[in-house]
């Protein structure tokens, strides 16, 4: 643990001010780092539109067994898709609660009491599959 510096000013709970700073800050950049994955996946998922858009030619072709082929490796990946969205969202809100209360609790910014801190998830995570085989898929 670390000893706090008598020069160092300390927040409300004890911990000093530098320390409470950078971890704020980390949780944050972990934040924009989960905002910048769903947002690769949201491009992931419109490069599914097209494997849709592909089987739909192969079935124009009478290529029924390609097409299901591609059909299937598509709702695999926007299942996917749902269940990382679900997780990133979830880690978000815990991530930004995190960083906020300590905003609030470590660096006394809400003198007024106005600040609103949404409550971080209770469900440690909202999603219980760990891998996706094309077997193994239920659709919502």
């Amino acid at each position: 643990m670390q000893t706090q510096d008598a020069s160092e000013p300390a927040a409300a709970d004890g911990l000093p001010l530098l320390v409470a700073a950078d971890l704020q800050d980390h949780l944050l950049v972990a934040s924009n780092d989960l905002d910048r994955l769903q947002r690769l996946l949201e491009d992931a998922s419109e490069a599914l539109m097209g494997h849709f858009t592909g089987a739909t030619g192969h079935l124009d072709a009478g290529a029924l067994a390609d097409a299901r082929q591609v059909l299937g490796g598509a709702i695999t990946a926007l299942q996917f898709q749902d269940m990382a969205t679900q997780l990133i969202g979830h880690t978000t809100r815990r991530l930004r609660g995190c960083a906020d209360r300590l905003a609030r609790d470590a660096f006394a910014d809400d003198e007024d009491g106005a600040a609103v801190v949404e409550d971080v998830p209770l469900r440690p995570n909202p999603v219980t599959q760990d891998e996706m085989d094309a077997g193994s898929i239920e659709l919502f």
